[in-house]
């Protein structure tokens, strides 16, 4: 019976979504395959554009009321700060969110079946890991695969870190012989810093196959960042020296950020 029991809470947990669901401020480490923004409940958004048609529940999920809010009340892991302290933290996320950006490069147009390059420019983010996904919308919760726009990544992205170096250590957790040519991907090594105003950057470059389809296809990327690992007063250390967020992996202190959406001519 106890075992039911405790499959029943997880299910439940599950099902209840965002109020219940933990982050991964470490990056999908486990899981080498394609995703959308969903998955990412947890997170916050910067502002409710991301949540279109969505009511009043589009405004539950902009970071300040539901990440900073509970940064300046006190609660959870926030508590432990003074007031000042939390006033300060609240302003270097802000301005870290400020700073974090994401900008697709591709053409206007293509021919119907080319291959050609996407490539997708990220800054800022509190890492040490960040997420970058190709997708059809910038929407949190309709936002799908570029797969379902008819694009096909035909090869498996090259990921470029902050120092400039491939980093294509999490694309290579996947068997060859599964396929790594996805559409989602982790980038390591993020280390921006909010109490300086340091931001790093980094680039991934998708090879797609355009669709047969002639007409203009949607394409935009969604870009995935923490926030507090980017300050002291965002984290704290546990007994074997692994960062964690002050927050916890339900503080929604995550954020999902897109680009704009291109429409690219297939002639």
């Amino acid at each position: 019976m106890k075992f039911r029991a405790r499959l029943l809470t997880g299910a439940l947990a599950a099902l209840l979504g965002p109020a219940t669901a933990g982050a991964y401020p470490g990056g999908t480490g486990s899981y080498q395959t394609d995703a959308a923004p969903f998955c990412a409940g947890c997170h916050s958004s910067r502002d409710a554009s991301a949540l279109v048609g969505a009511g009043e529940r589009a405004e539950k999920e902009v970071a300040e009321r539901k990440h900073l809010s509970l940064v300046l009340a006190g609660k959870k892991g926030y508590a432990a700060l003074s007031e000042a302290d939390r006033k300060t933290l609240a302003d270097q996320i802000r301005a870290l969110d400020a700073a974090s950006a994401v900008e697709v490069i591709a053409p206007a147009s293509v021919k119907r079946g080319q291959t050609f390059e996407v490539a997708v420019k990220v800054t800022g983010g509190a890492g040490p890991v960040v997420g970058v996904a190709l997708v059809d919308l910038d929407h949190r919760w309709y936002a799908r695969p570029i797969s379902s726009a008819g694009w096909s990544v035909v090869m498996p992205p090259k990921i470029t870190g902050s120092d400039g170096q491939p980093a294509q250590q999490w694309l290579e957790k996947r068997p060859e012989a599964a396929g790594r040519n996805l559409s989602y991907v982790n980038i390591p090594g993020i280390a921006s810093n909010s109490q300086t105003g340091q931001w790093d950057s980094a680039q991934v470059v998708f090879t797609l196959r355009a669709p047969e389809q002639a007409g203009p296809h949607p394409l935009a990327a969604a870009y995935f960042y923490g926030t507090e690992k980017s300050t002291l007063l965002g984290y704290t250390t546990n007994a074997v020296g692994w960062k964690e967020v002050r927050g916890g992996t339900s503080g929604h202190s995550g954020r999902v950020l897109f680009s704009p959406v291109r429409q690219i001519q297939v002639q």
